[in-house]
Order: C-alpha cells, then structure tokens, then sequence
C-alpha cells in the first residue's frame, strides 16, 4: 500500500533496497584497500589510487576517478601539497660543464638516459640530510641512491657506483643527465662515467624542465612520503629511504608508465603509452646517429 501511494512497485522497492547494500558494501572494501595502500604510499594521488584498487575488484565493483574522489572526500581523506625549498646546487664554478644531449630524445629502452639529482631532507635532531638518486629515465627506476650528511661530491659518486652495479650490464653509450652542480662536474664523478663509456648531459639553464624527471622522483618521495612523517635522525632516514624506494620500485603505478611499476616498465622496450600529457618536444626522430646509439 505504502508503495502504491508513491507510485512505486514492491520489486523497485526491494531492488533499491538490494542496490544501496551492493553500493555500501563496495564503498567499505574500497576505504579499506584505501587504507592499505595509503599505509605504505601515504599521499599518493587519487588516479593511481584508482588503478591498483580497480585492479583487485571483479569488474562489476569497479569505481570511477569521481566516484573514488567524493568517497575520499566524505571520510577526510583527500591530501593537499605543500612545498618548501632549498638550495643543493651550486653551479657557479671553474669546472667543464657539458652540453644538453638529451634534448630532443624519447628513450625507447632502459639504460640509454640515466638522470640525476640531489634533494634535501628534514630530520628531527641532525637538522638536514641529502638525498642523491640516479634514475633510469624510460623505466622511472630509482637505480641508485645515498644519503649523506654533506653535499660532498664523494656521496654523489656513491649512488652513481650503487646504479652501475644494479644495472648489471655494459654501458657504454648510455647517456649521464644532470645540473651543472660541482658534485657532477668534479673530476673523481666524470672519470667514472668515461671509465664507464658512458657519455655526459647537462643542462645549460636553471630550468627545472630540463631535468624534470629528476625533479618529479625527488617530488614523489617528498611529497608522498617524508614531508608528511617525523624523521628523527640520518639512520632512521636510511632506514625509510630503502623502504621507500623499494616501494616506489616494485609497489607504486606511475601514469606515466601506463600505469606499471618501475620495475615491470624497466624489462619493456619500445615506447610506453603515457597515461598524462608529458613535456617531451617532437624532435628530429629520424637523425640515425641517435637512433643508432639508443638502441644498440
């Protein structure tokens, strides 16, 4: 009768109810994969959010970015960035800086771009340590990395020597991206690149593009990680360090790697479909010499 009186059936009645059920119980297995990945990740945006839950629900439970974003909205859940600054490169210097090889390239394979960089991190009782990565370009694999409690050139060699051995292959040929600062223009770092037969890059402005895959991993640690988390001390920043990068490594998708882990794209060749509109210009891809070196 009640029914009646709204215009509505028995069986729409019961079906609403059933639906609502269905809609609740999927919200609660979404908040708690949320939850998990947020346990290890912990500001990793929404759209990767969205592509490892999708990718342990059956298809017919699967949730939309919107949906996903007004669920995380309604239980506080949703993170906003902040950004501070410091200064680790120092470039006005006597020694040889080298040109941009890397201009107009779009690497087709790991091993053929490494790019480099340095950034700072905040602990509670030794002030600022330095983090120096060395990241495979193609795959966004974190190859090499160190943190120091200087900016000395000795630290940055030891994540380049960390990259080489987890490369575990010739590179010779390979091309070497970083700034201008003196730790990759000192004499002991580009005597091991050339030992190496590995060929060096640098940009020639301030511009944080032209090394902006450097600058994006540093974001990524920083942003989704440790600005948000008390490090009390360099051993306790080692310690999260590996964590992260293992996790950044095997755990975390990267929209510009169609959504695969860095070390799922670093076993692929050929050119990965992007997920976000890259900064990449449309270069001269039929010069042979460069061709012929990225893909030997």
């Amino acid at each position: 009768m009640l029914c009646g009186l709204f215009g509505k059936t028995r069986q729409a009645y019961y079906r609403r109810l059933n639906y609502r059920y269905i809609e609740m119980a999927t919200e609660e297995i979404v908040l708690s994969l949320v939850y998990k990945y947020r346990s290890e990740m912990g500001r990793i945006g929404c759209r990767k959010l969205q592509h490892l839950i999708n990718s342990r629900l059956p298809s017919d439970m699967h949730i939309g970015r919107d949906a996903l974003y007004s669920l995380l909205e309604r239980n506080s859940l949703l993170h906003h960035r902040r950004r501070r600054t410091t200064r680790t490169t120092w470039s006005n210097h006597w020694m040889h800086k080298y040109p941009n090889l890397i201009c107009d390239i779009v690497p087709t394979a790991s091993n053929q771009i490494w790019v480099s960089d340095i950034t700072y991190i905040e602990t509670q009782n030794e002030g600022f340590v330095y983090l120096h990565l060395v990241t495979d370009l193609y795959s966004r694999k974190i190859m090499g990395w160190n943190l120091s409690p200087t900016l000395h050139a000795e630290y940055t060699l030891q994540a380049l020597k960390m990259a080489i051995r987890n490369a575990g292959c010739s590179l010779s040929g390979l091309i070497h991206h970083s700034d201008r600062g003196c730790q990759y223009c000192c004499e002991r770092y580009v005597s091991l690149l050339k030992e190496q037969g590995i060929m060096i890059s640098m940009t020639q402005s301030g511009d944080p593009l032209e090394n902006s895959v450097a600058e994006r991993v540093n974001g990524i640690i920083k942003d989704e990680w440790l600005t948000h988390e008390t490090v009390i001390d360099s051993n306790a920043a080692v310690k999260r360090i590996s964590e992260i990068v293992n996790i950044y490594n095997n755990v975390r998708p990267h929209a510009s790697l169609d959504y695969m882990t860095p070390n799922d794209a670093y076993r692929e060749t050929g050119l990965i479909k992007r997920r976000w509109k890259n900064c990449y210009s449309s270069g001269n891809y039929n010069n042979e010499d460069v061709i012929t070196l990225l893909t030997r």
